[in-house]
């Protein structure tokens, strides 16, 4: 017995390639490399079908984008102060 309920799926919940990448800002291709590399989460529809990204996945994607970028320049900012302290 299949205990799943189609009327659960909200497609709405799903992005093509194309739509993450207009969301995103950057190519199909982009989107297409970040799956590859296992940065961005995917799944594909069949065996050789179109790729999904849950809009969710996406949204966390981004959110963790920009907290590795503050990290960055926070980092970045630090070896420079400590660099300036140094040369004093």
């Amino acid at each position: 017995m299949n205990d799943f309920d189609s009327t659960d799926v909200n497609m709405d919940r799903f992005l093509t390639v194309a739509e993450a990448a207009e969301l995103l800002k950057v190519s199909a291709s982009d989107v297409h490399e970040l799956i590859d590399s296992g940065e961005l989460h995917g799944f594909r529809v069949g065996k050789r079908g179109p790729w999904r990204i849950q809009h969710d996945v996406l949204d966390q994607f981004v959110v963790d984008q920009h907290e590795l970028a503050r990290r960055s320049a926070l980092w970045n900012s630090s070896l420079s102060s400590a660099s300036n302290i140094i040369e004093l």
